[in-house]
């Protein structure tokens, strides 16, 4: 069992997506700040080529432009052959794997993904089912096969 409710992310500087959802992760984020939740943020270089930088110069731009308050890990494929064993195991477990930067892993904490999202959610708009995870007394949630969900 995790102590925390995790949404895993997979990151890129130089994307569309970029502006708007590292804005509200640390919004999300700070909205929820608890002990039950954490975002993990992995950059990944794979679509369109749109993480370019080393580690250290993508955490600096994250903090620097975005005051990002969340882990940043180095560098990892979420895809394919060589997809790191964290995503593998989260396209295993729901039969999604990203098709863009910014899709979202949403993680209970007995290690069950519960949701995914693609790059086009909005973090904020994701908000109320988060906190269905991190709190779920407050409705009987994600019960059935997430899969027909999505």
């Amino acid at each position: 069992m995790f102590a925390q409710v995790l949404l895993i992310v997979n990151v890129a500087s130089e994307c569309g997506y970029t502006d708007i959802n590292y804005k509200q992760l640390v919004q999300l984020k700070n909205r929820l700040i608890t002990e039950n939740f954490e975002i993990l943020a992995f950059p990944c270089n794979q679509f369109g080529q749109q993480e370019p930088k080393k580690n250290i110069a993508i955490e600096k731009f994250a903090k620097n432009s975005y005051g990002v308050n969340f882990p940043m890990f180095s560098k990892i494929k979420v895809v394919g052959e060589l997809a790191h064993p964290l995503y593998r195991y989260l396209q295993n477990q729901i039969g999604r794997a990203p098709e863009w930067n910014f899709a979202k892993y949403l993680v209970d904490r007995d290690g069950k993904v519960v949701r995914f999202w693609a790059q086009d959610v909005t973090p904020m708009s994701i908000v109320y089912d988060v906190q269905r995870v991190i709190s779920p007394g407050t409705e009987a949630y994600f019960t059935k096969d997430v899969k027909q969900e999505l």
